[in-house]
């Protein structure tokens, strides 16, 4: 029997790696690779020992351009024990917006997956002051193979390890991508991050948990989620794409305990005809958790009844300054809300900073909340916090007398319509379950009259027609649920709204589209 001692002195990672080394840790729901914790352990540590042969010393950068592979989360960890700030990459922008995040960072390494050359060429090009390029998975020109970089490495005593941490970068959908930069603890590797303890905590995650991570890897909570399933020895899976019936059958085959989604997946899941939503065996489901974006009610609603109540949402943000839960017991007699806050404390502010009453909307500002700054941008940062230290991401919402948090939208996203603040969200909730929409985006248009008007983007589901009939039908079926001065004047069809891949809508691609064009059609 494995010596309890020397056990307790090692890292979890280390220690699950003893202790059940052939037990995946990684499994890749699309290909069916596995990676055990004993592998696991051992190519990070070997990762780690590179890091320091070529002197990449605790809290420097390397950034991460890699598909959703197994892989990405040994790199990860080697850079989480080598005290390193790793940086995942958004390998869907453009050139030059991953060229930004990289020399922003202050990168001195990139890691790439060989089917992201061109876009790792450019990126290193565009970013001298790299001293490692490697390429994972096949080759990449100017890179160094990933393996022999690792078969490199001679063996022998590994350095004291410190504890890295991830640093995200926003998604840019109201400006240039920011660096949300934690606070890293000064500690030995093992240390942990705020998102482990939480997961223990909080949700119940341990060595018998399965996670399924439906999203891509460089986005904060399927990357944070999959490796704090790891630090409690629990197997993670991942995907390449969404897929609504392949998510069915992946909890089926992998018994899956614990998953991930976003609203959108939810109303295609919905959509699937019930013949096939019940065809898979989902009974070893404990928790599904949905944030990124507003779920409509209605949608909220028909998942508790299909899968019982184990729906739990969650709202944060990357900079982790705030987390509100919800369960679905709660939600039931709150609905629409988000939930009550586990960190931080909330307060609903006017304009000059005066606190609201209850019930009013204003802006949601977090008391004693996890403290975050904006890499390299010190008055993002300052603009970020008020005089008392409270700090908000420009989020707008209400509180009820019992805590739970409303929201509402942005700033940027009210319209405005003679006067009256009219919120998208609110429409968009009542047109999401029009059998005819695949998605829908809301907002305000230029208007002579009214200074804005409400415009529904669609985009249809496969077998509707685009043309004014349509248009027709989607504005009454608005105008039976709302009242008239929030429903859209006017309906454009579109083959794809753009999205994240994380759910996030890009509203500003569209407004921007339709800010100096009057009403194109």
């Amino acid at each position: 029997m494995e010596n309890l001692v020397s056990l307790s002195s090692l890292p979890a990672l280390s220690a699950f790696a003893r202790r059940f080394p052939d037990k995946p840790a990684t499994i890749s729901g699309s290909t069916g690779e596995v990676v055990t914790f004993a592998e696991l352990d051992s190519e990070s540590r070997l990762l780690a020992r590179y890091f320091t042969t070529r002197e990449l010393q605790p809290g420097d950068v390397v950034a991460l351009l890699l598909k959703n592979t197994p892989g990405y989360l040994n790199v990860s960890w080697g850079a989480e024990r080598s005290g390193l700030i790793f940086v995942p990459v958004n390998w869907h922008l453009g050139p030059a917006e991953a060229a930004y995040i990289v020399s922003n960072s202050g990168a001195k390494a990139l890691i790439a997956s060989a089917e992201l050359a061109s876009l790792a060429e450019a990126v290193a090009a565009a970013n001298p002051q790299l001293d490692i390029t490697l390429a994972v998975d096949g080759s990449i020109p100017g890179f160094e193979d990933y393996q022999v970089a690792l078969d490199s490495v001679v063996p022998g005593v590994d350095s004291p390890e410190r504890q890295g941490a991830y640093m995200f970068y926003s998604s840019g959908t109201t400006g240039s991508p920011k660096g949300i930069m934690p606070a890293v603890p000064n500690a030995p590797f093992g240390a942990g991050l705020p998102i482990e303890s939480l997961l223990k905590a909080q949700f119940g995650f341990g060595e018998d948990t399965v996670y399924l991570s439906l999203g891509p890897l460089y986005h904060s909570a399927p990357q944070g989620w999959s490796l704090g399933t790891q630090s409690h020895g629990g197997t993670t899976v991942i995907v390449d794409s969404f897929d609504a019936e392949q998510t069915l059958a992946f909890i089926e085959q992998y018994r899956v305990t614990h998953v991930q989604m976003v609203p959108t997946m939810f109303v295609r899941m919905l959509k699937l005809p019930q013949d096939v939503r019940d065809r898979y065996d989902l009974s070893s489901l404990r928790l599904v958790f949905h944030a990124a974006a507003p779920c409509p009610p209605d949608v909220k609603e028909r998942m508790i009844e299909w899968l019982g109540p184990c729906v739990i949402e969650f709202y944060s943000a990357s900079e982790f300054n705030s987390l509100f839960v919800i369960d679905s017991a709660s939600w039931q007699t709150h609905r629409g809300s988000v939930g009550r806050a586990v960190v931080g404390t909330p307060h609903i502010l006017d304009d000059d900073g005066n606190e609201l009453p209850i019930g009013e909307v204003g802006e949601i500002w977090i008391e004693n909340g996890n403290r975050f700054e904006y890499h390299g941008e010190p008055a993002k940062t300052a603009a970020a916090y008020n005089e008392r230290g409270w700090s908000t991401l420009g989020d707008l919402g209400s509180l009820d007398a019992e805590g739970y948090l409303y929201l509402s939208d942005r700033r940027t996203d009210l319209i405005i319509s003679g006067g009256v603040n009219i919120y998208p969200r609110e429409i968009e909730d009542a047109l999401v379950l029009h059998e005819a929409i695949s998605d829908v985006a809301v907002l305000g248009v230029p208007d002579d009259e009214m200074g804005q008007q409400v415009k529904a983007v669609v985009q249809l589901a496969p077998g509707h027609v685009a043309d004014a009939s349509m248009e027709s039908e989607i504005i009454d079926y608005c105008l039976a649920r709302l009242a008239k001065f929030k429903c859209p004047r006017s309906v454009d069809f579109v083959t794809e709204l753009p999205r994240l891949p994380s759910g996030k809508l890009l509203r500003r691609n569209l407004s921007d589209r339709y800010a100096n064009s009057g009403l194109p059609r």
